[in-house]
């Protein structure tokens, strides 16, 4: 891969430079000062991966995200010197279609770098990812016993966090439905997320538990690197199978154990992302007889999993995400 360094401080852009010329297959495409600089670079020269700083002056890693992911999208990664310190920041520049976050690596007196595998490890997934999607660039609530909650199942990747926050924040308050996400996340932002989605939309988002059972008001995120499954006891657990599957926590696995196990139809969703996980279980939700839903190109961040679903005719509708809200409400309300 081409990678690009976007960070203004010398030493990390030196530290950087080192991990990805000591990687086989890899080069640096170009470096980058400021947020600024960074949009002219991709526009000129897109590479397959950016490594982008979250503080720098002028223009700032998230704005520049979401600039580079509107006028020249490829994959991102943000590489900041404290992921834990700027964890707001990252769920922004996420939202925006960054992939993930690590620490940068730090450069000593003698010329090594420490601290290099956690972003060594990042690329070497986003790697597979870019070839495997074709593109280089609080009290207790009791269940309601008159019937089977209501469902709604979400897939999202690139760009899923603020398209999520996007569909969550208008949906009813108190209804007999429940909402189980599916985000390309790893395991070490699951809590962060819900924790972010919650507060930007004012509701309790929590992350699935092994063997939990669905209540009408649940908001439920896939909280493992292990995927998520229905089981026919109608509870969500994470299991280590498929492991052929790259996608962990993959939507299609739990989507077509929703189709499987799942009592009643409901609503599914496939939004913003790389690849085309959830194409082939948002089919079989629909040959199931649930309504299904692909957000269109204009409002996707990446439109390859959505789009991915509509050419398989898995797509009952193709909607903007600001029009989702209003067809749940009404299939999925009351």
């Amino acid at each position: 891969m081409r990678i690009a360094i976007v960070n203004d401080m010398r030493a990390a852009c030196e530290a950087l430079r080192r991990v990805v010329d000591s990687l086989p297959d890899h080069e640096v495409a170009w470096t980058a000062a400021d947020g600024v600089e960074a949009i002219a670079m991709a526009k000129r020269d897109r590479p397959d991966l950016i490594l982008m700083d979250l503080i720098m002056p002028h223009l700032d890693g998230v704005q520049a995200t979401r600039q580079i992911m509107g006028s020249a999208p490829c994959a991102i990664l943000v590489v900041t010197a404290t992921v834990s310190g700027n964890i707001s920041l990252v769920y922004e520049a996420m939202g925006f279609g960054a992939l993930d976050a690590v620490d940068t690596p730090m450069l000593g007196p003698a010329g090594e770098v420490s601290g290099a595998g956690a972003l060594v490890e990042k690329i070497g997934t986003i790697a597979k990812i870019v070839g495997a999607s074709g593109e280089s660039r609080r009290a207790a609530r009791p269940a309601l016993a008159a019937g089977p909650t209501r469902l709604l199942v979400v897939g999202a990747s690139t760009g899923g966090p603020k398209a999520l926050s996007d569909l969550l924040l208008p949906l009813p308050r108190d209804w007999n439905a429940a909402v189980v996400i599916v985000q390309h996340v790893d395991v070490a932002f699951s809590q962060g997320l819900a924790k972010w989605l919650g507060d930007r939309t004012g509701r309790a988002v929590r992350v699935a538990e092994h063997g939990q059972s669905l209540v009408a008001g649940d908001v439920l995120l896939a909280g493992t690197n292990d995927h998520l499954v229905m089981s026919k006891a109608r509870t969500l657990e994470y299991r280590e199978e498929p492991r052929d599957v790259f996608f962990r926590p993959s939507v299609d696995v739990f989507f077509e154990s929703v189709a499987d196990h799942w009592p009643q139809t409901g609503l599914a969703l496939l939004l913003t992302g790389m690849g085309k996980d959830g194409a082939r279980g948002l089919l079989k939700l629909r040959s199931r007889g649930w309504h299904t839903i692909a957000q269109n190109e204009a409002s996707s961040v990446v439109w390859s999993m959505p789009k991915a679903g509509i050419d398989l005719g898995a797509a009952c509708e193709v909607l903007a995400i600001e029009q989702m809200a209003r067809v749940v409400s009404q299939r999925l309300g009351g």
